[in-house]
Formats: structure tokens, sequence, C-alpha cells
């Protein structure tokens, strides 16, 4: 978990007194990468961790080493404890280390520990939803991957029979709620919905984990595949200058204001799969919006309102006869 690193790193840096990014990802295991954005996470949070260039130099705490936290001001406290607070809803043990941060505070700085750590909930659920639970199975899946251990799957694809898989697992990804598995396999790199495991089976053969392996870069990798290929249909279209925000809240990152007509409308760049998938998200606007191209998706949004008028057309009342 972030949260733990983050913690890890400011005291390791509070007991030398200075790091290199390389010796803080010897320390925690991790890529130099990884341990770069999480120091630069410490800074961007308010903690006075800075960046020493040149030969000798490395991260530094302000203030010199030491081996608890009461080196930090109220502001600082505050800071910490706001960036790893909204985390522990879901994590009994990281509630467990901020209590023995807030130990270690000077008496006058706990309370605002206190509160910062308490000023910020994460809620998964939507509205109208229940609270979700992360997958039975995931943490059989932490511990393989802590271990270093193959797994052996039995995996649903959506609409498919089961199907076993030896895999190693290299990490896991909670994306709003949804959890994935980021595995080795014989065939490349996989990435499997843990929800979709309906059986997983630790063994005794050792994983294999790429040198250098950087969970947060993958996922970054995984996620750019997915969205490519989630934006293979692009169209443009106008729409009131007002209603852009609007737009770019339906279509999310698939969406791009290009500039503004003379008359105020804006002019958009939408994407999506398949030329129907814009149609369907843009039909419900009416005459607000206009395609100007391409032409599939203009013949796509015709269709779909000349449906809705031979089903929807106002029906011609029967007078009585006499």
């Amino acid at each position: 978990m972030r949260a733990d690193r983050l913690v890890a790193a400011l005291l390791l840096l509070q007991g030398r007194g200075r790091l290199t990014a390389s010796e803080l990802a010897g320390e925690l295991e991790i890529s130099v990468a990884t341990a770069r954005r999480d120091l630069e996470a410490l800074s961007a949070a308010g903690i006075p961790v800075y960046p020493q260039p040149g030969r000798g130099g490395g991260w530094s705490l302000v203030g010199g080493a030491r081996t608890d936290l009461t080196g930090l001001t109220a502001a600082e406290a505050r800071a910490l404890f706001l960036l790893l607070g909204p985390a522990t809803p879901a994590a009994p043990a990281l509630t467990s280390a901020l209590r023995k941060l807030v130990r270690a505070l000077p008496a006058t700085f706990r309370a605002d520990a206190e509160a910062a750590a308490r000023a910020v909930v994460s809620d998964p659920a939507g509205w109208g939803e229940a609270g979700r639970e992360p997958p039975a199975l995931v943490r059989t899946l932490q511990d393989a991957v802590v271990a270093g251990r193959k797994v052996r799957l039995t995996y649903a694809r959506k609409g498919g029979e089961p199907a076993e898989r030896l895999v190693d697992p290299l990490g896991l990804v909670d994306k709003d709620g949804l959890w994935y598995l980021v595995a080795g396999t014989g065939a490349g790199r996989r990435t499997y919905r843990v929800d979709r495991v309906t059986a997983a089976e630790t063994t005794e053969l050792p994983a294999e984990r790429p040198d250098g392996f950087d969970l947060a870069a993958e996922w970054e990798r995984v996620v750019g595949e997915v969205e490519r290929r989630r934006s293979l249909v692009t169209a443009v279209v106008l729409v009131a200058g007002r209603h852009a925000g609007i737009l770019r809240d339906h279509f999310g990152r698939h969406c791009e204001v290009l500039g503004h007509e003379p008359d105020g409308r804006a002019r958009v760049r939408v994407a999506a799969p398949m030329a129907l998938s814009i149609a369907e998200q843009l039909a419900g606007w009416g005459a607000q919006v206009e395609v100007v191209e391409p032409e599939e998706v203009r013949a796509e949004l015709a269709r779909i309102g000349a449906e809705l008028v031979a089903r929807h057309a106002p029906r011609t009342a029967v007078r009585p006869e006499g």
C-alpha cells in the first residue's frame, strides 16, 4: 500500500537525514521511479522533504536527522495525516500505524493530527449501492505477490467458460472499487479482474518477477491501452459553450474542446469504441448538439431519431360515429 511506503520513507529520512531515490528503492524493494514519486508526494503534501542536486546529494528532511516524528511542525503533521487518513477505513493495519504515529507527535500537535486523519473518508460505494468489500481472494493474491509464489487461477472471461491458468502474480490494483491482478504468463503480461477469479491456489513454485518491475508504470500502460481501444472512433460536435463541461462529464477523458465558433458554440471532439456508442450518448441531447463529422455518426443519430419518431409519434384519436 502506498501509504505504508510514505510513512516508511519519512521515517528512513528522519533516521538518516539524507537518502537518494536509489537508496530508498533498495530499502523498500521498489523501483527507483516509484521511490522518486513517493518522495515527491511527501514534498507535495507539505512535508519538508527536498532534493539536493549534485554529487553527494539526495533527498533530505529539513531540520536534520531524527528518530521520531517530533521534528514535524503542526502544519506538517496535519499534511501528513491528511495524506494518509483516507486509506484507513479499509486498512486496519494502517489505522494502527497512524495511532502509533500520533503517539510519537508532541502532545500539542496530536489533536490537529487526529482531526486531519478524520477529515477525509474514502467511500467507494455509489449512491444507492451497498459498500463494496474487496473480493475474498484479494488477500490470497496479495500474500502470493509478497511471497513470490506462482498462483493457479480459475478465471472466467465475460461470457466465457472458466479456464485454469498458472501465473506469476506481480501486483494488485484497486481501481474505483474494482480489483485487478497484474501477472506474468507464458503468453506475456496479462491483467485479470479479481471478481472473475473463481478460485486461486498459491503454489510452492517461485514466481518470475522482471528486474525493475514498476507496478504503477505497468498499470499506466494498461490504462493507456484500454483507453486507446475505447477511443477508436472520433466525432466533432458543436454544442453551446455552457454545455461543453457537461459533455466532458459524459465522455470523460475522451472529450476535448477544440475551440469556439463565432456563434459561441464550442467545437468538441469526442471518442468511443464505435460510431453507435457516440450516437447513443448524444441522442439524448436532441437539437442541442450538431455532429459535424464523421458521416457514420450522423447516420446512426438519424437512424435512432427515426426509430424514436416511429415508436413515439402521437397517436391519432379515433372519433366515435354518430
